[in-house]
């Protein structure tokens, strides 16, 4: 995938999350880490999918589901706030699942692709060749 200059990434999973911008060009990827401040994860219950009961007691799961919430309302306002002109989001399989439904129409006209792998724990240069890749 070619990047535009400028484009940023969002890298996430249900625990972590990192922001890049590409510093390079379309032709020579170069991604830099970019300082995205706080993720507010207490969206309990505000996601989509399982959500712990004394039925289904899964606790871990609604963290990860608030975390998600979070990343996406953080990437919404820094959309909004026109911070993001082009967005590509790398995400776990689940966690791209439960962020979709809850992109402002303006993320989704400022996405340029997205990659369903967890990247999160992974070098940069791992990340940069996953896009390279697509």
């Amino acid at each position: 995938m070619q990047l535009p200059k400028g484009a940023t990434v969002a890298v996430a999973d249900g625990e972590k999350f990192n922001l890049f911008r590409n510093t390079g060009d379309e032709a020579e990827l170069k991604l830099a880490p970019l300082d995205h401040g706080p993720v507010n994860a207490d969206h309990q219950g505000s996601t989509p999918g399982r959500h712990g009961s004394s039925a289904n007691p899964d606790g871990g799961q609604d963290k990860e589901d608030g975390f998600s919430a979070g990343v996406v309302e953080l990437l919404n306002k820094k959309v909004l706030a026109g911070e993001i002109s082009a967005l590509l989001i790398i995400a776990a399989p689940r966690t791209l699942g439960a962020i979709r439904p809850q992109y402002h129409a303006r993320l989704s006209a400022v996405l340029v692709g997205e990659i369903a792998k967890d990247l999160t724990g992974h070098a940069l240069h791992d990340v940069e060749k996953a896009i390279a890749a697509t």
